[in-house]
This record gives structure tokens, sequence and C-alpha cells, in this order.
């Protein structure tokens, strides 16, 4: 039979407990995205990372999730599914346009010029040349994502203006590959002759030996133009307090370790605004791809 004394420890005990206030509720993860420019086991591989990097440095637990789509990506970010995206130039501000009062808070070093390589299999006979490859005309082409920047709009920017016309017309078979990883696949597969790419993800391929450069080779070198960036929502202040759009900038801006930026790959993150961004939408708007 217990003891007196044993009984009021117990009676302490369970007062304590009944009186404890409950836990305190942990804040809502910061929850972010990126457009699906290469294979999602790549995507993974270099966002988890990223996701534990601005866990430990914002404090405050982050989370990415993967989408199917470009669009897929502006959806999520206009849903408020997730608060900041790892953007294309084009669908940076076709999401920000949804999105009143969203910023472009930092761009890849590289972002700032970026660059579209024309690359054609080896029996086509193409090869670099300082001039648009106007022979390219007639054969099988494929852009990567109806949404790239890099790989569907500036190289249709140049095609229209080169050829004076919709690319439909000047090609014998227009496709579109998805991402830049599979239109490098099937250009040196030679199911389709000719294509457009992300000159980082061709350079990250090759280094990687992914290219055989005796089935397919670089043609044309687009002038540079602004690209990736991050966007964030304008918002976020009300749910991780005012500053936090300051604070995620600085921890970008400050990412020093070689193994996260060279997953990107990038040498280093640099400021951006929506302004930088202006030349995409006049393109955007002057082929349509934009109302």
């Amino acid at each position: 039979m217990p003891s007196i004394r044993t009984l009021a420890l117990c009676s302490a005990v369970s007062l304590l407990a009944w009186a404890a206030p409950a836990p305190i509720a942990l804040a809502d993860p910061f929850v972010f995205t990126a457009i699906p420019d290469e294979d999602e086991s790549r995507l993974r591989q270099r966002f988890d990372k990223l996701a534990d990097y601005f866990t430990k440095k914002l404090g405050v637990e982050t989370k990415y999730i993967p989408v199917k789509s470009y669009a897929a990506a502006i959806t999520a970010f206009r849903n408020n599914q997730v608060q900041l995206a790892w953007f294309g130039g084009l669908s940076g501000v076709r999401a920000r346009n949804l999105v009143p009062g969203s910023l472009a808070i930092a761009q890849g070093y590289e972002d700032q010029a970026f660059v579209t390589y024309f690359i054609a299999h080896a029996s086509t006979g193409l090869k670099l040349s300082a001039a648009f490859p106007k022979d390219m005309a007639g054969k099988t082409f494929t852009f990567g994502s109806k949404g790239s920047t890099s790989g569907r709009l500036i190289p249709e920017y140049h095609i229209r203006r080169n050829f004076k016309t919709a690319p439909g017309k000047v090609f014998k078979k227009v496709g579109f590959s998805g991402n830049h990883s599979k239109t490098i696949a099937l250009v040196q597969s030679g199911a389709y002759q000719v294509g457009a790419v992300n000159f980082k993800v061709w350079q990250n391929q090759m280094k990687a030996g992914k290219i055989d450069p005796a089935k397919v080779s670089v043609i044309w070198k687009t002038p540079p133009y602004p690209d990736y960036q991050w966007t964030i929502r304008g918002d976020v202040g009300k749910r991780w307090k005012a500053g936090f759009i300051q604070r995620v900038r600085d921890v970008l801006l400050a990412m020093k370790d070689p193994d996260l930026l060279n997953s990107f790959p990038r040498k280093s993150f640099v400021p951006a605004s929506n302004i930088d961004y202006r030349p995409i939408w006049d393109v955007a708007k002057q082929i349509k791809l934009i109302d």
C-alpha cells in the first residue's frame, strides 16, 4: 500500500501536469519551389540541401516542394502554397504580375548576362558561327518548356526576328522537350536536328560527361539577357514578421558554400529587382507570350 508521502508526491505531479500550459505551436514552415528545368532527381538533390541551409540560417523551418511544370510553379506561388520561388526570367515576370507586391530579390551572378545556345546534331553539318544560323530552316527543331526563358522565349524571339515568321513556318517540325536536359538528349540522339538550350545546363552536362561532342555541338550563342532569379511574395512579413524579405535576401547573398553554389551552378548570388526583368516582359509582349 503506497505511503502518504508517495500519494502526496503523485498528487503533486498530477497537479503540475494538469496545470502545465499547452506546448507552443511551431511557426508555419517557409516553403519554396523551383521551375523544373532539369531532371527531377537533380533538382531534388539541389533544393533539399538548400532547404536545410535556409532552415539553419533563417531559424525558420523551410521546405522545398517540387512541381511538374513551369505553369505549376507559377500557380503554387500565386496560391501562396509557396512563398519563394527560383524562377526563370519569363516565369518570374508572369508570377510577379499575378501577385502584386512580390519582389525579385536575388539572381545568380551569371543571370545578369545569360545566354541561350542553339545546338545541332552532327548529321546536319551545321557548325558554330557568329552569324544567326539560317541554314537550320527546314530541319526539325525542339524548344525546352513552353514557359522557359532560355529554352523558348529568347530563341523564339531570335527565330522570328531573323526569319520574319513563326517557328512553325520555318522548321519541318517543332517540339517542346519539357526541360533543358531532355532537349540535349533529343538533339544528341538525332530525334530532333536542332534545339535551344540553357547554356549553364549545357556546360554542366558537358563537365559531367553526358554530352558527346561528336554527335551534338553548339552552332550559335544568343546575345545576353537577364534570366533566373529568386522571387518572394510581398506578404511574407505577415507570417514571419517585418524584415523577413531582407533576411531571406541577405541569406542568399551571403551564400558561400561551394557545394550549394556549384549545384545551380552559379558563382554567387547578387541583388536583383523587378526592373531588371523589364526586357523579358517587353520581349514576351512582343511575341505574344504575355497578353
